[in-house]
């Protein structure tokens, strides 16, 4: 049986831009908490170091959409390279303001226009589109992309504050401004595989996001994101009520573990189930999943509960993307992508707040009712709107068979 993921790769310039990919988007996990790190160590203050990091991911959640719409109309390259090179030039203000300990209002407005950085996600898998479009590799393409998102987020966070802690508190902030400036000039540079700039449809929408289905899937993924926050806060607060509180990193890896295997095998496969059952189905794990999480009573069951309830989640991401491609433009295809990340970043910012809020109030074995009602809102949400969903007939993404299923 022929690799899938070796199949991928052998058309040309795919390792390329993957490789330059995974290091230039390593920042999204490297940096918001290198910034706690860093000024947590040099100021003392951790209410200041949450909100300079908090500036800083906000500020990206709501410009990285506008950003990949100029994306979508102007290209890769023309956007990207300004907009980068700030974004790098301030990073470079922000450890200058920090060491020398310059205004605090420094930090903040550099932290705001760090933030200033164009999808990486959202821009690789425009490029495994435009190779892939309409061809059952694509699906094979997503699911790659799934899994180095995930190797970034277990990764990214655990380098940047080794650094900080290990060298001096800069350090991690310092080798994420050093990867997004090399990694993004690296991927910039192969132009043979930026994706054309499409004009867009006569009639279509001015943003993306006024589209049925990214309406639908961004929603679904901001509570999704909550889950994935609400694991990190309640095995944290789980573990120390234990007595194991160095067991959380552990139990947590298994979650991301648990993802990013089936993730891996999900991309090998060729399901012929509609795609919008497919994200039903996949949610409908994630919901029922979440249940199992209330019984945990030890560092055991904890760990097998959370790698139980992270299985679905990679064949979410992968189907959710392959939706947009299916149901967005072309010529708004970046743009898409990046407000379904922008939901996942939301989510996990309003599922962090809630889950700590039920620890704090009712005790840590009660924060996983936040991913209970989370999962149930997610579920609900996609099962709604199935028929807006609903995939065009023909030849698309993990579909081939899609008119024979319809």
């Amino acid at each position: 049986m022929a690799n899938p993921y070796r199949e991928i790769f052998r058309a040309s310039g795919t390792k390329g831009f993957a490789a330059a990919a995974f290091a230039a988007r390593m920042p999204i996990a490297m940096a918001p908490i290198g910034i706690v790190a860093m000024l947590s160590q040099t100021h003392g203050e951790y209410w200041l170091a949450g909100a300079v990091s908090a500036t800083f991911a906000f500020t990206n959640a709501i410009v990285s959409p506008l950003l990949s719409r100029s994306i979508d109309r102007l290209g890769q390259t023309r956007v990207a390279v300004p907009t980068t090179t700030l974004a790098v030039i301030a990073f470079a203000f922000l450890l200058v303001a920090t060491n020398r300990h310059w205004p605090i209002w420094t930090l903040f407005a550099s932290a705001f226009l760090a933030a200033l950085m164009p999808s990486i996600p959202a821009m690789v898998r425009a490029r495994w589109t435009e190779i892939f479009r309409d061809r059952p590799e694509l699906n094979t393409a997503f699911a790659f992309e799934s899994a180095a998102d995930e190797l970034v987020y277990i990764l990214g966070a655990s380098v940047s504050v080794g650094l900080s802690v290990s060298l001096f508190p800069e350090a991690g902030v310092l080798a994420s401004t050093a990867l997004l400036a090399l990694g993004t000039a690296t991927f910039l540079v192969q132009r043979s595989t930026e994706p054309s700039v499409r004009p867009a449809e006569t009639g279509a929408a001015s943003s993306a996001i006024r589209l049925r289905p990214v309406q639908i899937i961004t929603f679904a993924l901001i509570a999704v994101g909550a889950m994935f926050a609400t694991a990190e806060v309640v095995v944290v607060a789980l573990t120390k009520s234990f007595g194991q509180p160095g067991a959380a990193t552990v139990v947590i890896g298994v979650y991301a573990a648990g993802s990013f295997v089936v993730g891996l095998i999900v991309g090998a496969l060729k399901p012929k189930m509609l795609l919008e059952r497919q994200l039903l189905l996949a949610l409908g794990v994630i919901a029922a999943t979440a249940l199992p999480l209330l019984a945990a009573n030890g560092v055991i069951s904890l760990a097998l509960a959370v790698f139980a309830s992270g299985i679905a989640i990679a064949p979410t991401f992968i189907t959710s993307f392959a939706l947009i491609e299916r149901r967005v433009p072309p010529s708004m295809f970046t743009e898409g992508i990046t407000w379904v990340m922008t939901g996942i970043g939301i989510g996990m910012a309003i599922g962090s707040a809630a889950a700590g809020w039920m620890v704090d109030r009712y005790g840590a074995d009660s924060g996983f009712w936040v991913s209970v009602i989370a999962g149930a809102i997610a579920f609900l949400t996609i099962l709604l709107g199935q028929s807006a969903l609903a995939e065009r007939r023909g030849k698309g993404v993990a579909g081939l068979a899609t008119s024979a299923a319809d």
